[in-house]
């Protein structure tokens, strides 16, 4: 068995890319219209070599209100160079830190649709260290 995609209903095509285009880094793997349909399916993934793993963003032309919000979906899992650098990066764009890495190896953040994403320190935990330690979390995740 092979991990194929794990597939989000984003009511804000744009919004979703930015986010997970430009904040998170993902790159645009490949974009099917199905006109018949009425739907956009975009695949993303990191763009590293041997990383199969996609995100499908699934835009629903004709939704118009928003999608319902469940912890029963779980999270997206990425794990990350620097998970300091990474959220410094991430809460300068504006984007809120639910669960701060206090621990230095796991943060969590939401997308503009509200699906929880986890950041996992790759390898051993860094050292704790300010201001993530003093940071509490925030709401949901």
């Amino acid at each position: 068995m092979q991990f194929l995609h794990t597939m989000i209903r984003v009511r804000d095509l744009d919004k979703a890319l930015e986010f997970f285009v430009e904040t998170l880094g993902l790159v645009e793997l490949r974009r099917r219209d199905h006109e018949k349909g009425r739907f956009t399916l975009v695949f993303l993934g990191t763009g590293r070599e041997g990383d199969s793993a996609e995100i499908e963003l699934t835009y629903n032309w004709d939704q118009s209100s928003p999608y319902t919000v469940g912890r029963n979906f779980g999270h997206l899992a990425f794990a990350v160079d620097d998970i300091y650098e990474t959220c410094a990066r991430i809460k300068q764009r504006g984007v809120t830190i639910l669960r701060p890495p206090r621990d230095g190896r796991m943060a969590f953040i939401r997308s503009p649709d509200q699906i929880s994403i986890e950041l996992l320190q790759r390898g051993e935990a860094l050292p704790v260290k300010e201001p993530w330690a003093s940071m509490t979390s925030i709401g949901e995740w």
